[in-house]
């Protein structure tokens, strides 16, 4: 009777899980090994609110990924593992889960889905070492006004070339008349 609670337990936790993968716009998968209590607690605090930091069994971790259609993460699940599942930018995430490993290095990056696929540790560093969105957005959105300056600039020299044009046509003109006149 003591193992029916139990495993409505492990259901449960699979369950939520699984609901975490398919929610997330990212799982990273980390081994703590080592950290203090203190030293979580300050890296959920730097991952912020658009990520949560928990850790997991490893066989429950496992069968809630497999229930959310995630395949080849089995050998990440090894050692004591947390999982950091995304919700927000998923760069911000990897940089964050990065800069905590640099400083405390007891912290290791397994790997990790990123859009329903597996990633290794090194992609997961590449990702770290994107630019946020929001700087690509802003950078994509100057290089666009650049280009519609240059364009503007573009249409507009005929017309100003015409007006300078037009100008030196009246002044000659005039010019002209004032030497008929004398």
């Amino acid at each position: 009777m003591t193992d029916k609670p139990v495993r409505a337990d492990k259901a449960t936790a699979v369950a939520e899980l699984t609901d975490q993968f398919r929610d997330s716009s990212a799982a990273l998968i980390t081994e703590y090994r080592g950290l203090t209590v203190a030293q979580l607690k300050e890296l959920r605090r730097s991952l912020g609110r658009e990520t949560t930091y928990a850790v997991a069994k490893n066989t429950l971790a496992k069968r809630a990924a497999t229930e959310a259609g995630i395949a080849g993460l089995d050998t990440l699940f090894t050692g004591p593992t947390a999982l950091a599942f995304v919700s927000g930018d998923p760069v911000e995430a990897a940089k964050s889960l990065r800069d905590f490993a640099k400083t405390n290095p007891l912290l290791v990056i397994k790997g990790g889905v990123f859009e329903g696929k597996s990633v290794s540790a090194d992609e997961v560093r590449q990702l770290a070492d994107l630019e946020s969105r929001d700087v690509l957005l802003a950078k994509l959105a100057g290089a666009m006004k650049a280009n519609l300056s240059k364009a503007a600039a573009t249409f507009q020299a005929p017309l100003t070339q015409m007006a300078r044009l037009a100008a030196a046509l009246q002044e000659k003109q005039g010019a002209g008349a004032e030497a008929a006149a004398e």
